[in-house]
């Protein structure tokens, strides 16, 4: 059974399955965060839906890229955990199935190219505390040492 975080499954609600893959980054004591200004700035871990076909690892790259800009290498499944949500930039309510790995960035090549997305870098306590979703806060305690 996959753990769930977050709000409970409303019965009136028809879920559609979401996979996506993210990435706790470390380097050097902090770690790579994006912050997304769309609906309302969030800082999370880079990451974003698997789209249909794709692997989990391809998505894993792509994702990063799109949202920091940076290359990554070594990634490392840690766990995964489900949430229900509303997306409103899809207008869908999901099961989120979240694929948490650890990937060492390699090099930036650019800046992000999603719009509205923007690489940060931050202490691994701030990200136990700030990222946006509570699954991906267990993560990020767990793998800091800090749960």
């Amino acid at each position: 059974m996959i753990r769930r975080f977050g709000e409970t499954p409303r019965a009136d609600v028809a879920y559609t399955p979401r996979p996506g893959a993210y990435a706790i980054l470390p380097r050097d004591g902090r770690l790579l965060l994006t912050l997304q200004e769309e609906p309302e700035p969030e800082i999370q871990l880079p990451g974003g839906g698997i789209d249909p076909g794709e692997s989990p690892l391809r998505a894993l790259h792509r994702e990063v890229f799109e949202e920091t800009g940076w290359a990554i290498a070594a990634p490392r499944r840690l766990g995964a955990f489900r949430r229900f949500v509303y997306m409103p930039e899809y207008d869908l309510w999901a099961e989120k199935l979240c694929i948490i790995y650890v990937a060492r960035p390699v090099r930036p090549l650019g800046p992000p190219t999603e719009a509205g997305h923007t690489s940060l870098w931050a202490d691994p306590a701030f990200a136990a505390r700030h990222v946006g979703n509570p699954g991906d806060r267990h993560f990020v305690r767990l793998l800091a040492g800090l749960a």
